[in-house]
């Protein structure tokens, strides 16, 4: 009896060791297909970052609108556009220690390779927009198109509201002064002129 004991044990123990190596690399299982994601996000809340970020995210949604949109089947920025822009750039200036994405979307008429470029082609013209209002181009994100992955509205047909492009807070410019002192509630609850005058162009 204490014979098979044994070997059930030793068994166990195989098993186990199997499962160990069958594992990967130490700490692989937390990269979730991001490689470096987890320890970024992790490095952002615990140095208080993650919470600041999303604070001005609020505040520039609330202060300015984030949404432009496009004909069908076109990157052309029309008045209005141009409009929401200058209104965005104005906000953008007053906060230089921060940096911004912009997203580009279509509806889901066309194929989805087409579409990719089309919504980078809608993200591409409306931070060239930007670049022309005085945003320095290094303060804005690599573009991300999503396509037309994300719709406002679920239909397969032409929609105006998924035709668009979303400017977003992405985080801190690294080697600014208040951010390397840490200082970023100064910058969140910086007050904004066009907030208090209703200003924008």
């Amino acid at each position: 009896m204490k014979t098979l004991l044994l070997a059930g044990v030793a068994a166990l123990a195989l098993t186990g060791c199997d499962r160990i190596r069958n594992v990967g690399e130490a700490g692989s299982f937390m990269d979730e297909g991001g490689f470096g994601d987890p320890t970024m996000n992790n490095i952002l809340v615990m140095t208080g970052q993650r919470s600041y970020v999303e604070e001005l995210s609020t505040r520039f949604a609330q202060e300015v609108p984030t949404t432009i949109n496009f004909a069908f089947n076109s990157a052309a920025l029309d008045s209005q556009s141009r409009a929401v822009l200058r209104q965005q750039a104005q906000w953008i200036l007053q906060f230089p220690e921060v940096r911004f994405s912009v997203y580009g979307h279509t509806d889901l008429v066309g194929s989805d390779a087409y579409n990719h470029s089309l919504g980078r082609r809608r993200a591409q013209a409306a931070v060239n927009y930007l670049v022309s209002q005085g945003i320095a181009r290094s303060r804005l994100e690599a573009l991300v198109s999503l396509g037309e992955t994300q719709p406002l509205v679920a239909t397969q047909d032409r929609e105006l509201r998924n035709r668009r492009t979303v400017t977003e807070v992405s985080g801190f410019v690294q080697n600014d002064p208040l951010v390397l002192d840490g200082r970023y509630a100064d910058i969140v609850y910086r007050a904004y002129a066009g907030a208090r005058t209703g200003g924008g162009g």
